[in-house]
């Protein structure tokens, strides 16, 4: 696949500009010049191949020549709801969720795991997911949504055809897959906790509004572990990824 670079704003015409880090990158790294063709995104499910008509000191500007809507997102929508971990952990979940699938993640707040992310924190976040979308094809960003409490998740994930909950004294994983298998879910919401899991009356709530309880097997994951192996195995087996 060739490099592809994302426009931080709609294509709508036949011209496109290219600023910041996509446009020192190409230009300083790549040594991009004018006549050159490169491929673009902007979020909206399409990619562009365009020329390089001028190469500035901070900006490019392109004309297009081609635009294509290729569709490389999976069947099912998956909206990840997890308590994030610390460091560079966040950033690796993040990235692996791009490249899984994942529709849109939503930081959670729980009784174990109280911290908020900050903007500037959320927008790195962001900026790791255009790097896994240009990496693996995605033409749709992976929505990284506002914190929220737990609670208002669970109720907000309540139009999803599934919600499955993390929980060691949950059903075992493959005869919830089996039962997705046969379901044909068209939207799945999944919740995984922070450290230690969710609390006990946390995983009572989420039952009591519909959510299925999951066991993940005999061996205690990290919050990422336990989050794309969980994503991995939904998507894997109903959406074919």
């Amino acid at each position: 696949m060739a490099d592809r670079y994302f426009v931080d704003r709609p294509i709508t015409g036949d011209q496109a500009r290219l600023s910041g880090a996509e446009a020192h990158h190409l230009t300083h790294v790549m040594r991009a010049v004018a006549g050159d063709e490169v491929v673009l995104f902007d979020g909206s499910g399409a990619e562009f191949t365009a020329r390089i008509e001028r190469v500035g000191r901070s900006e490019i500007e392109l004309a297009m020549v081609s635009r294509s809507v290729i569709d490389r997102e999976a069947r099912v929508a998956v909206t990840l709801g997890v308590a994030l971990p610390k460091g560079d952990r966040q950033r690796w979940l993040v990235e692996k969720a791009a490249e899984l699938g994942v529709a849109r993640l939503v930081p959670l707040v729980t009784e174990r795991s109280n911290q908020r992310e900050s903007a500037a924190g959320l927008e790195k976040l962001r900026r790791a997911v255009i790097e896994a979308s240009k990496q693996c094809g995605r033409n749709r960003l992976l929505e990284i949504a506002a914190p929220e409490p737990l609670e208002d998740f669970l109720g907000a994930a309540a139009r999803a055809d599934c919600r499955l909950v993390a929980h060691p004294n949950g059903h075992p994983l493959s005869r919830v897959l089996d039962e997705l298998a046969v379901a044909d879910p068209q939207s799945v919401a999944l919740a995984i906790g922070p450290e230690g899991g969710f609390s006990a009356a946390e995983i009572e709530r989420a039952v009591a509004q519909g959510w299925q309880r999951v066991d993940l097997g005999q061996r205690i994951l990290r919050v990422e572990t336990a989050a794309l192996a969980l994503v991995a195995a939904v998507l894997g087996r109903v959406a074919g990824g």
